[in-house]
């Protein structure tokens, strides 16, 4: 037989349990209420508060956000938002181009493909040397920047157009907020692809 006393330690520890699960649901809901809405175009996405928007777009970049730097980086990330006429030239291509832009010694790469609703997306997540671009665009200059990573988007958008979601910057500050690209477009690792470049 059980001492009652052994029973009401074992049910409060169940309750506050479900307490703390309760509380940590709460937290993890809170997060998840703090973003803002974007449509760009034909393209909605509900985009972290912390990401500021920046001024610079031109004709084919629809919008830029400045991604606050995680404790160990002194540098923020970027992400810029671009659709092109047609389907941009191709998934494979476009994929190709973005890992092309890493040193090929010590770069690492996996890209996965998903739906969202009737949306196809690829994900490429790349890390290594990034050859950054310096100065203006049409100049073309990069410079090494070692121990970076980009997070670059492919969503297709059934009857619509293509729209590319590109985030660079130091390797600690975009792995941080992988999951909230994600969620940005309503995608979820789970039930993702491998792709094969």
């Amino acid at each position: 037989m059980v001492p009652w006393r052994l029973c009401s330690v074992v049910l409060c520890g169940v309750l506050l349990s479900n307490v703390i699960v309760s509380a940590d649901e709460a937290a993890k809901t809170k997060e998840a209420e703090e973003t803002v809405k974007v449509t760009l175009k034909d393209l909605e996405l509900n985009l972290p508060k912390s990401w500021a928007e920046s001024d610079k777009v031109n004709s084919m970049r629809l919008a830029t956000y400045e991604i606050p730097p995680v404790k160990e980086d002194r540098e923020q990330g970027e992400l810029a938002v671009s659709t092109f006429a047609g389907d941009g030239g191709g998934v494979g291509p476009n994929l190709d181009r973005w890992v092309s832009q890493f040193a090929s010694e010590g770069r690492e790469v996996t890209v996965t493909k998903g739906t969202v609703g009737e949306n196809a997306y690829h994900f490429a997540n790349i890390s290594g040397t990034y050859q950054k671009p310096v100065g203006p665009p049409i100049m073309r200059k990069t410079e090494p920047a070692e121990g970076y990573r980009m997070l670059g988007v492919i969503v297709q958008i059934k009857d619509k157009g293509v729209y590319f979601l590109k985030m660079t910057g130091p390797d600690a500050t975009v792995k941080a907020q992988e999951e909230k690209l994600r969620a940005s477009f309503g995608a979820k690792s789970e039930g993702e692809e491998p792709y094969e470049l």
